[in-house]
């Protein structure tokens, strides 16, 4: 199981992409495989969640006309 707890999302894309070179270079056993690709998995889902956290907080300032401000959640624009 992953440890989330002390995980950026920055050290989770590191390690993917540590996780991609290794699977891509064809060296590690079928074992050492599948345990990395759960751990890439894992990692996904934390970047995942992250991201739409991230998304959830960002608000866009729309003008209007008259130039009135209006704010929408940026879900709402994706």
């Amino acid at each position: 199981m992953l440890d989330t707890n002390n995980l950026t999302f920055e050290s989770a894309t590191a390690r993917l992409n540590e996780i991609v070179k290794s699977l891509e270079s064809g060296t590690s056993s079928l074992d050492e495989a599948l345990k990395l690709y759960e751990e890439g998995v894992a990692l996904v889902r934390f970047c995942n969640n992250a991201l739409d956290n991230a998304e959830s907080r960002i608000k866009i300032l729309i003008a209007d006309e008259n130039g009135k401000m209006t704010e929408k959640d940026f879900s709402e624009n994706v």
